[in-house]
């Protein structure tokens, strides 16, 4: 990979997937392991005349950040950004805040009148994915993952199985939105994560083994690709048992799910639909886009899916070439799509 692919993802990721003009205001929220990743979406948008600004988060406050920093808030509102970025590290405990972030955002530009800002959610971004997942072509993931929606958006039920063991069935709930994440962000309130590619909601119930090989939240840049992957038996939408030839990873995950409300449940089911990734990278933020299926443990994202209960943890895990049936039609086989 020549430098070449790092300015092309930067390109994507400033004015492909958020559209930004020299009409835009830019706030980019990074930290000091993202620091040039940060400083690349400030100079791409600078190029096109926009108005920046760029925060670092050790600026507000001792990391891991466990709530929204009121300052990070107060530095938003007046600044007015119609477009944001979130490029940083993830690390242990903080998805409450980055979670609560989104909400922060929304509810205090509304009651203030301000129109919503597009938002790019890069967490865990790296070189590597910039030069990988930031280069696929969005017009085509576009097209793909609305093509999967067709597809799933009136599904009873989505089995899925895998050659390592993966071996589950989902339900679902037409009350519970299936949520698009294309990658194409260019109206007021729209966001998603970069890389992208996948289709998502919380489903109704999930039985079955899934055998990942990477974890997300804090165990993806801990762990990378797993040496040995970790199986997790799900009964009636909860998590009953984790193994692992390195049983230590299994009794951290478990007791991490266990360390709150609702942690063991199931809380989201996608479809990756990101047809650059070819590999698992080691994190998250592009693993779970890889063609295929990826479960989460925890917070449902219900102000998008709809789902009415909630979790301070969302742990994602990935299994590899999957097989996916959407009740009965056969839509994947090995982890390649045959539509």
């Amino acid at each position: 990979m020549t430098e070449n692919n790092f300015d092309l993802g930067i390109k994507n990721a400033v004015q492909v997937c958020m559209n930004i003009t020299r009409a835009d205001k830019v706030f980019v929220i990074t930290d000091l392991r993202t620091l040039s990743i940060g400083k690349a979406l400030i100079s791409e948008s600078n190029k096109i005349e926009a108005q920046t600004r760029m925060v670092k988060l050790e600026e507000y406050g001792v990391r891991p950040m466990t709530e929204v920093p009121p300052a990070l808030i107060k530095e938003m509102v007046n600044f007015k950004p119609t477009v944001t970025y979130f490029a940083a590290d993830g690390q242990e405990g903080e998805v409450k805040m980055r979670m609560a972030l989104t909400v922060e955002i929304q509810k205090t530009f509304t009651e203030l009148d301000l129109p919503l800002p597009r938002h790019g959610h890069m967490i865990g971004i790296t070189d590597r994915l910039i030069r990988e997942g930031m280069t696929a072509d969005y017009a085509e993931i576009n097209h793909l993952t609305l093509k999967v929606l067709d597809l799933v958006k009136d599904a009873k039920t989505i089995k899925v199985t895998s050659q390592k063991g993966t071996d589950i069935t989902a339900t679902f709930n037409p009350d519970y939105k299936w949520v698009p994440c294309h990658g194409l962000y260019h109206s007021a309130g729209d966001w998603g994560n970069l890389p992208e590619g996948e289709i998502f909601t919380c489903p109704e119930t999930l039985n079955g083994t899934i055998v990942a090989d990477v974890l997300g939240d804090y165990f993806s840049p801990k762990y990378g690709v797993l040496d040995s992957p970790v199986t997790i038996k799900v009964e009636d939408g909860i998590v009953q048992n984790v193994s692992c030839q390195d049983q230590a990873i299994a009794d951290e995950f478990m007791a991490y799910l266990k360390s709150t409300e609702n942690g063991l449940r199931v809380g989201e089911f996608a479809i990756g639909t990101n047809t650059a990734v070819s590999e698992l990278s080691g994190n998250l933020l592009q693993d779970e886009k890889i063609p295929g299926i990826h479960v989460a443990f925890g917070n449902p994202i219900g102000y998008e899916t709809g789902a009415d209960w909630t979790s301070d943890v969302h742990v994602d895990v990935v299994p590899v070439n999957c097989t996916i049936h959407i009740d009965e039609k056969l839509i994947m086989k090995n982890g390649t799509f045959l539509i």
